[in-house]
């Protein structure tokens, strides 16, 4: 096993499943280098702890609970335990990744302790202030001493904020190397389908959870009809802030006409999703998923930080009143989307980008900033 270097280990905070999604292989990498720290911001089994175990991934070194709090609440309790931790452990760096709220206790924890800070997934812009994940991403990468950059657009997002040079590189992203080695194989996938009781390219996947979406009943509604209304079958696997808007709103007459599945764990969510003729998601992380299995997928949201793949293997629409008719449409034309989309490359790049991470990390960890 590697020995941590001489500055101590290199923390690696995460406190939600994209993150342990997009830090498995980084953490694999870095073997008896690498601290484990979970803010436990996803404190459901189905939400984090099961991903551990699909990822391979040991269990977290040191445990932060704010799981369940508000934001600030979360941000705020979260730094000053980071702060005690950094203190006593000592890290020669601290890696964070995207734009939860343990991005941001990370990042400043670390910052008050003068300690290098390497954000993963750097560069994304939505440029909607009404996102608090916008407000965290841009905090973690202007603290941040490396920004690993998935994209050329990225890097630009970067530039225009006199972020640049050194601290800058462009890796791709974790998410292709992820998808590549979990993804079930064709006839996994068709048995996997099945299973849930629908055939392969006969079924919509979709998952929502996003505030924009779920937290005002006139949305959830509409969302909820549109999806209703499709020919195929719909699959949702529930998120729990979801099910407890339905269960708020009244709403479980209306979500009974769809195929309510509880969360699900990795492998089997991207399985799903290739086998699915169309993905109706507010997800992130989908939005790059369906650009490596190549599926079409419509997402509902005001903005996103993902424009790469907006007009390719994104739509993206809002959830008003046009949001069944535009779904109705998608669905209907999601075939001849799919051969479309066989020949056309991820802008995430390839399975690498870890292994690029991983060595920029352990430089900044022995030489510094």
């Amino acid at each position: 096993m590697t020995q941590p270097p001489s500055g101590g280990p290199v923390a690696v905070v995460l406190g939600t499943r994209p993150e342990i999604i997009k830090l498995a292989r980084i953490v694999d990498l870095l073997g008896g280098e690498a601290h484990i720290v979970h803010t436990g911001q996803h404190f459901d089994a189905n939400l984090s702890e099961t991903f551990f175990t699909e990822f391979g991934m040991r269990p977290p070194d040191t445990h932060v609970g704010v799981g369940g709090r508000t934001r600030g609440e979360q941000i705020g309790v979260a730094t000053a335990e980071l702060d005690a931790v950094f203190r006593s452990l000592r890290p020669s760096a601290v890696v964070v990744q995207g734009d939860t709220n343990a991005v941001t206790a990370g990042a400043l924890a670390a910052n008050a302790n003068e300690i290098p800070i390497a954000h993963v997934e750097a560069g994304l812009r939505s440029f909607d202030r009404r996102m608090p994940e916008e407000h965290n991403r841009v905090i973690a990468d202007h603290l941040s001493d490396r920004c690993f950059a998935p994209t050329d657009l990225n890097v630009e997002h970067l530039a225009r904020e006199g972020i640049s040079g050194a601290r800058v590189l462009k890796t791709g992203n974790p998410v292709v190397e992820a998808v590549e080695r979990l993804l079930p194989d064709a006839s996994a996938r068709s048995d996997l389908a099945r299973s849930h009781g629908v055939d392969p390219d006969r079924f919509v996947l979709a998952t929502f959870h996003r505030p924009e979406n779920v937290d005002r009943e006139e949305t959830l509604r509409t969302i909820l009809v549109s999806l209703a209304r499709l020919d195929l079958p719909v699959l949702l696997p529930l998120h729990p802030r979801t099910q407890d808007r339905i269960d708020r709103f009244g709403l479980a007459d209306l979500a009974a006409k769809i195929e309510i599945v509880d969360p699900i764990g990795y492998r089997d969510f991207i399985g799903l999703g290739a086998a699915a003729r169309l993905i109706v998601s507010d997800s992130g992380g989908v939005q790059e998923e369906v650009s490596v299995f190549k599926r079409p997928s419509v997402v509902v949201r005001r903005s996103t930080e993902r424009q790469e793949v907006e007009g390719t293997f994104v739509r993206r629409v809002e959830a008003d009143a046009h949001l069944p008719a535009i779904l109705e449409t998608e669905l209907s034309t999601a075939s001849e989307r799919r051969t479309e989309l066989q020949s056309l490359p991820s802008p995430y790049g390839d399975t690498s980008s870890p292994n690029r991470i991983v060595d920029a990390i352990r430089d900044l960890a022995e030489s510094g900033p």
